[in-house]
């Protein structure tokens, strides 16, 4: 049954890899099955765990889209999704604890240019807004930081939040709902990472092709990369993540690689044929998560999730301090995998 559920969300909201696989071919390619062995890690069956009706047993539902998880420094699991309530918060069991946060976010989504339509030196990526959207689309990546603060992306809205650990937004970055190239205005961002030294590093992604330096109180202090597909250029700067080093990984999904630059942005080396990744994700240990394989910060092959590879579904993700990984997959399911024996 919960199976109609997911196949009903696809159809009423996936329409997005559609019309990315006209304007992108590269984008739907899966990178060649590997044999990258699963090691530690078990599939939790069903996380979270579903809601009761008012008859006090199981009712299936699926989200709207989950776009991204974080885990909060109290160990809690704040869900991103693009339905109503788009941030929900959980116990690691699965529990709901409820709604969290005060940001909505913007009404539009991101969309492909088809093929025909496009100019090669522009983005193949377009904002969509009207009747077209759904209540919470720009709902795009979640993550805390070092500090405990959450930090939300909203893609089409132009802007990332900065909540306290109540849900109290104390910062914004961007403009809402003005796109640009400025020090002020993004044109539909996609992640931000947080350096040893403080400073916020944002992927400026779907419109413009650009990596952003901030100061911790949001001061501009230098941008790299653009379009292209050589070293230090970018189709799509979809998800960045910095370890103790303050080396900045970027994965370049539409050229399927992770680009590696030191803390100023300088090119030092990139993971080609890695897939076209959605999530990275930093463990505490200093490996990445990218997408369904662990790898070291050389970019090795590690090990993998049971039923991920490559190219992983993941859109976003987390990993707690026990090891535990969490998925959010846009077909509006989450996962969640614990490390043990994966015999």
């Amino acid at each position: 049954m919960r199976s109609v559920y997911f196949a009903i969300a696809r159809l009423a909201c996936l329409t997005i890899p559609l019309a990315l696989a006209l304007a992108l071919p590269a984008f739907s390619q899966s990178a060649p099955q590997s044999d990258i062995p699963v090691v530690h890690y078990k599939a939790v069956p069903t996380w979270p765990k579903q809601t009761l009706g008012d008859k006090g047993v199981p009712a299936p539902w699926n989200f709207w889209q989950v776009t991204s998880i974080a885990v909060e420094k109290n160990g809690n699991i704040l869900l991103m999704h693009r339905g109503d309530d788009p941030i929900l918060e959980y116990k690691p069991n699965g529990d709901l604890i409820g709604p969290w946060g005060e940001v909505k976010f913007d009404h539009g989504k991101v969309g492909g240019v088809a093929k025909k339509d496009r100019n090669p030196a522009a983005s193949g990526y377009q904002a969509v807004y009207g009747a077209a959207g759904c209540s919470n689309c720009g709902a795009h990546e979640i993550r805390v930081d070092p500090q405990g603060d959450v930090w939300a992306v909203d893609a089409p809205g132009q802007v990332i939040y900065k909540m306290n650990p109540s849900g109290h937004v104390v910062m914004t970055l961007g403009t809402k709902g003005k796109p640009g190239m400025t020090a002020h205005n993004f044109y539909m961002p996609t992640d931000i990472a947080f350096a040893p030294n403080g400073e916020l590093v944002v992927s400026d992604g779907y419109g413009n092709a650009r990596i952003m330096r901030f100061s911790a109180d949001g001061k501009l202090l230098g941008q790299f990369g653009h379009r292209g597909n050589g070293p230090g250029e970018f189709q799509l700067p979809h998800n960045v993540v910095i370890d103790k080093q303050g080396r900045i990984y970027v994965s370049d999904r539409d050229n399927q690689r992770v680009e590696v630059f030191d803390a100023s942005g300088k090119f030092l080396s990139e993971w080609d044929h890695v897939g076209a990744l959605s999530s990275l994700i930093m463990t505490p240990d200093q490996k990445i998560w990218a997408g369904g394989v662990l790898r070291d910060l050389d970019g090795k092959a590690l090990e993998r999730l049971p039923g991920e590879g490559p190219n992983a579904r993941a859109h976003g993700g987390a990993v707690a301090l026990n090891g535990d990984v969490y998925l959010g997959l846009l077909d509006g399911t989450a996962e969640k995998f614990v490390r043990g024996s994966a015999d």
